[in-house]
């Protein structure tokens, strides 16, 4: 259950820097926000945990904690790095941090 949750954790960073990037209530902050899901639904399933209620609030924690990491990460890169950045995690990191 911890490797899932900490799947999801990882997978929701690049939407959470997405999401931070866009106007709040967009179509695109909607997408940030939900096109992580049928992902954690597969995760769930495959990692063997299925739907207990009991694994619903450590679930829920890593989503919203991956989509927080992500938004501070956009804005630490915006404004103490004073890199240029776009709303794709994996571009800004490679044009900004690999190259």
């Amino acid at each position: 259950m911890i490797l899932v949750a900490i799947s999801i954790l990882i997978f929701n960073i690049p939407f959470g820097y997405w999401r931070a990037n866009v106007k709040k209530f967009s179509f695109q902050w909607i997408l940030a926000i939900h096109l992580p899901i049928p992902f954690i639904i597969i995760e769930r399933l495959a990692g063997g945990i299925g739907f207990a209620w009991i694994t619903y609030p450590l679930m829920i924690t890593a989503f919203f904690l991956g989509q927080f990491l992500g938004g501070k990460l956009y804005l630490f890169l915006k404004n103490y790095k004073h890199y240029p950045v776009s709303s794709c995690f994996i571009m800004d990191c490679y044009r900004n941090c690999w190259s």
